[in-house]
């Protein structure tokens, strides 16, 4: 599987963070996350929600949690994908076909998640930095996004 238009460079607050984009496990959700990043989405998105050795989570534009993009949400493509340490998932309501613009990386393993969320990449370089963000449930002067593209 080649890379070429797959990889997500996130520049935040803590450095570089790249993802490698996963169309073959969940293609739909690879092409929403692709436009809104070529919309400029997450520019400026904070990390609202991030849980010692489990997760941060991003993708709000309120940086709440509460909110999305202005597209429909996703229809679940669970795959066989495990939720281990670098994993890029997608973030859900309740309804497992809820989820729009918000996304989360594994800080370590968290297989409980397995086949209940969307699982549409794995970060290939700069982990370090995802280690540095900032905690919190929500996190006070959060770190965030600076931008966001797709090479």
């Amino acid at each position: 599987m080649s890379d070429e238009g797959n990889l997500m460079t996130l520049e935040t607050s803590k450095g570089v963070v790249v993802i490698r984009m996963r169309p073959d496990l969940a293609p739909n959700h690879v092409a929403h996350i692709k436009k809104l990043v070529g919309e400029g989405f997450y520019d400026g998105v904070v990390f609202h929600r991030v849980i010692d050795g489990f997760m941060a989570q991003t993708g709000c534009p309120h940086g709440t949690g509460t909110g999305g993009s202005k597209y429909p949400n996703l229809k679940q493509e669970f795959n066989a994908a495990p939720h281990v340490r670098g994993t890029a998932s997608m973030a859900r309501a309740q309804s497992p076909d809820s989820a729009n613009s918000q996304f989360f990386i594994c800080f370590d393993n968290a297989r409980f998640l397995d086949k209940q969320y969307t699982v549409w990449g794995e970060v290939i370089e700069g982990m370090e930095n995802v280690d540095k963000i900032k905690r919190g449930e929500p996190v006070r002067d959060p770190d965030t996004i600076i931008s966001a593209k797709i090479s």
